[in-house]
């Protein structure tokens, strides 16, 4: 559906994105985590065909993305910050995608202002922060884009609306097999709806993987041991540990299986797996390539 293929970008003498190559199925929700200034906007952009790599190539539904208006009617990109025009009310903007966009659905139109209840004759730019991002969700899901790209998309959003908009996404992904990427700083969100994770760090990805194996892969354990823990703790590939009192508190990479029977050989006194978030798993990942964290064990 989505192929990116060694995939490079510079800002004058600025390398932003180093030889970047990822894939997304169709129907598929792509989280893309990465550091501050770690290139994800510039590839979500590039993506959409907004810029030009300037290595690489980025190819859609087997065709290349840059300059491609036929294409583009399918893909729909919602930055950080949505544009809308500054004197266009909802109706006007929507008049405006419609005439735009040839799959604009008013069906969908009508269903969604009932569901969200914003005003029609309203001028968006008097509308709150999160009320903008809601009209930018409502004429981009009008759209029924195949490709959804999304850019910090949950920013400004209370709880209800924030969970009525990933209830639309899900939904049109389960429906039509639309296919999102979605770039966010809360983990947590993405963590809800993603199936597939890419962590990028200085232009270039440090980890990619299915969501569910990246969770099966690293475990966040608590042990105690009578005797000695020295010998017990060499024989676990220990991505970070600390200690409290008797008890360490480790984040551990390996097979579930082959860590459960190398430390229960050693008849521990305490034995817990604890559930590993993916914001934890994220900063692991982040402190393994040298960038700054704090301790998050709790």
């Amino acid at each position: 559906m989505i192929n990116l293929t060694n995939i490079s970008k510079r800002f004058d003498k600025e390398k932003v994105l180093d030889q970047v190559t990822f894939g997304v199925n169709k129907g598929s929700i792509y989280g893309l985590l990465g550091s501050n200034g770690a290139g994800k906007t510039t590839l979500l952009k590039m993506t959409a065909g907004i810029l030009k790599q300037d290595h690489g190539e980025i190819i859609i539904n087997t065709q290349q993305v840059y300059e491609n208006p036929s294409l583009k009617q399918k893909i729909m990109f919602i930055p950080d910050l949505p544009f809308t025009f500054p004197q266009y009310t909802v109706k006007q903007m929507a008049e405006f995608y419609a005439n735009i966009y040839d799959t604009w659905n008013q069906e969908r139109f009508h269903k969604l202002h009932a569901l969200l209840g914003l005003e029609l004759n309203r001028k968006i730019a008097r509308f709150s922060k999160g009320m903008q991002r809601q009209v930018a969700f409502w004429l981009t899901l009008c759209t029924m884009p195949d490709v959804l790209i999304l850019d910090e998309p949950f920013d400004g959003l209370d709880a209800v609306v924030r969970q009525k908009i990933k209830n639309l996404i899900i939904q049109d992904v389960a429906d039509r097999e639309m296919t999102v990427i979605i770039s966010s700083h809360n983990l947590r969100e993405i963590e809800d709806i993603c199936d597939h994770i890419g962590i990028l760090h200085h232009g270039s990805f440090v980890l990619e993987k299915d969501l569910d194996d990246l969770k099966s892969d690293i475990h966040k354990i608590q042990i105690a041991v009578k005797n000695d823990s020295t010998e017990l703790l060499e024989q676990l590939d220990i991505v970070h540990q600390e200690k409290r009192g008797s008890v360490h508190l480790l984040i551990v990479r390996g097979s579930r299986e082959e860590i459960d029977q190398t430390i229960k050989s050693y008849n521990p006194v305490v034995y817990d797996l604890l559930p590993l978030t993916l914001e934890e798993i994220f900063v692991y990942e982040m402190g393994g390539v040298g960038y700054a964290i704090e301790n998050i064990l709790v």
